[in-house]
């Protein structure tokens, strides 16, 4: 049998182990945000007790690094095979 490539064309679909762009976009998104709201929190605590750059700093390390954590856990989770991606090896 003569097996050649296939050529992406313009409808195909990624692999399944392609993270979408648009998955990546997301994280950085909710990176962006959790970061945001979390210093805006510490700093309005900060304001109500009187405690410059405690609660402010503290903001910061959980936003940044509680997302952090789930965006890499999102990113290293085993993925699911396409159902609708065959495989070319033929099966006996």
């Amino acid at each position: 049998m003569d097996e050649t490539p296939k050529k992406p064309t313009r409808d195909s679909k990624p692999q399944s182990d392609d993270v979408s762009p648009w998955a990546l976009a997301g994280l950085g998104t909710q990176f962006f945000g959790s970061i945001l709201l979390f210093v805006w929190v510490g700093n309005w605590l900060d304001h109500r007790f009187d405690t410059a750059p405690l609660f402010l700093l503290g903001g910061v390390l959980v936003g940044g690094g509680g997302t952090f954590y789930l965006s890499y856990r999102q990113l290293t989770k085993p993925r699911r095979p396409d159902p609708d991606h065959h495989d070319s090896t033929p099966r006996p």
